[in-house]
Order: C-alpha cells, then structure tokens, then sequence
C-alpha cells in the first residue's frame, strides 16, 4: 500500500496471465502422472489372470500403467497434487480478488464492476459490494481446505489400502467443482471490469512515485548511487515543502541539490517518462505491454485453433 513505481493498467494484469499460465502448466504436467492405470493391481498384490495391462491401459485412454501393485492400490499422490494446483490457482484467484476489491472502493475508485457481479446492502443503499471477488476471495480456504484433507488424511496410513481412503473422494471433487465455478464467474466478471484512467493517473501522481528515476538519472550522469540516493531525499523533502511533485519544482530548486541536472530531467520525472524508459521484455512501456498482449493474443488463437 505504499507508492513506489508507476506501472500501467495493463503491465499489472499481464502478471495475472503469467501467474494462470503456471497454474494451465501444473495441471497439464500432473496429468500425466494422475492418467496412470491401476488396472491389474487388484487387492493389493496383483492379479493371477493372464492379463496385458499395457494393452488395457492404452484401450482405456491411460498414458501408463502403475508398476507396483500395492503402489497402485494405497497412492493418493495424484489427488494431493491436484489440490495443491488447485490451491494455487485459488491464491492466484484471491490476490487478484483483493486488489479489485481494494481498486472498486470509494477511497481508490481505480475500477467499476458490472452491477450484476455486486450486490447492496440491506440496510445501507448507497454500498455497492464486490460479491464474486470477495467470495472468491473465500472459496480458496475450502480449497486449501481440501489440500490439506487429503494430506492429513494421507499422512499415517500404512501400505496399502485404508477404509480412512473413503474419505478421498469430497475433498477433490469439491476442489475440482470450486474451482471451475470460480474460474467460469471470474472470467464473465474481468471482460466487464472498467478502468478508470483518470482516477488512476490522479492517485499515480501522489507520494514522488518517480523518485527513483531521479536516482537513475543522477547515476547515469556519473554520481554514485549512494549520492543520488541523498540528493533525492533532500529533492523530495523540497517538494514536501512546497506542497507539489518532483516534476513540478522549478529548474533552479533541482540545480540546487546537484549541477549535473539539465532540463531533460522532466522527461524522467514525469510518469509517462517514468513508464516509458522501463522499455526491455518484461517492462511496463506500453510498446511492451503491446507486445506482451500480441503474443498472448496469438498463444490463445493458436490454442483455440487445436482443440
């Protein structure tokens, strides 16, 4: 909650998609060891008829078959991997739940949500609550919830089968069904999500949020960090005084805490300046940002394209 760099709207929600592109990773990768077949294993031992499990497995859609019998009968790695994916999705789901909540409040005002995904007050009719993020928000402690079901219910079990595996079952559906519930009311409420640009660039102006790109400024004109360091504190301190940003003291003041400033420290000091000099993959500079969502673009149309 406190002001350090200015970013953009979009460079912001760009780090939601890598973080829900690790979560499509985890699940793809998990998969491969939940897609295993049990068949054959039997009790516990393995059977005594003459059967090719490889065969029944590839008929049946499996990747591979479990190579140990009592391995195959007692396992629950696979549901407990799930749950964990599960809970990061659900972490990544309420982080970003917090921030909208946060961003829709009068106090910020940095966004609107769709009337349909907010709900009133019964008593209050002014209030305009965020239901879907704030019961997201609490739909990932039933997740974790669930990871953790089926980690304690896993942890003292001996080999191999348990009645206490009965209990294996709710837990993992009940992840599975949140999840998707969430994501689905997520996705419909994030299309109508509206910034709102000039409350943003207003509240960005606050707090010298450009203070390092006059240290930066400073050390690529030759003065160690550690001086630059001083010298913007003692700028800061003057706009304090003087009630204003950075930008807005005049040349002779800035002159005044170090002679190797010019006029071109304006470009710095401003956000658009600030924003745009962080131009490198991976930066907040709109051209970066554009490319960032063009490749998206093309990673969803391509993946739509298959299936």
């Amino acid at each position: 909650m406190q002001v350090a760099q200015p970013v953009t709207f979009g460079h912001h929600m760009l780090a939601y998609v890598e973080m829900f592109e690790r979560d499509r990773e985890r699940l793809l990768d998990l998969r491969s060891r939940v897609n295993r077949s049990p068949l054959g294993a039997a009790a516990l031992a393995g059977t005594t008829y003459p059967i090719d499990r490889e065969m029944t497995a590839s008929l049946l859609g499996f990747e591979a078959v479990c190579q140990n019998s009592l391995d195959a009968v007692s396992d629950r790695d696979f549901a407990i991997e799930f749950c964990a994916a599960a809970s990061l999705i659900m972490m990544h789901i309420s982080r970003l739940s917090e921030e909208l909540v946060t961003w829709m409040s009068q106090r910020f005002g940095f966004i609107k949500l769709p009337d349909r995904f907010t709900t009133g007050s019964s008593i209050m009719p002014q209030k305009k609550n965020p239901d879907v993020p704030e019961t997201a928000r609490g739909k990932s402690g039933r997740v974790y919830g669930s990871l953790i079901t089926m980690l304690t219910l896993m942890k003292g079990t001996p080999l191999a089968y348990n009645k206490d595996f009965q209990e294996d079952k709710e837990p993992v559906f009940d992840a599975i069904d949140t999840v998707k519930d969430t994501l689905r009311a997520f996705c419909d409420m994030m299309a109508g999500v509206e910034p709102q640009a000039e409350t943003m660039h207003r509240a960005a102006q606050m707090g010298f949020p450009t203070a390092t790109d006059l240290a930066d400024y400073l050390v690529r004109h030759g003065v160690p960090f550690r001086t630059a360091h001083d010298i913007v504190g003692q700028t800061v301190r003057a706009a304090s005084e003087r009630d204003c940003g950075l930008e807005e003291l005049p040349l002779d003041v800035l002159q005044s805490f170090s002679s190797v400033i010019e006029a071109d420290v304006y470009d710095v000091l401003k956000l658009e300046g600030s924003v745009n000099a962080r131009d490198h993959l991976g930066g907040t500079a709109p051209n970066q940002v554009r490319r960032q969502v063009a490749r998206w673009e093309e990673i969803f149309a391509s993946r739509a394209t298959k299936h």
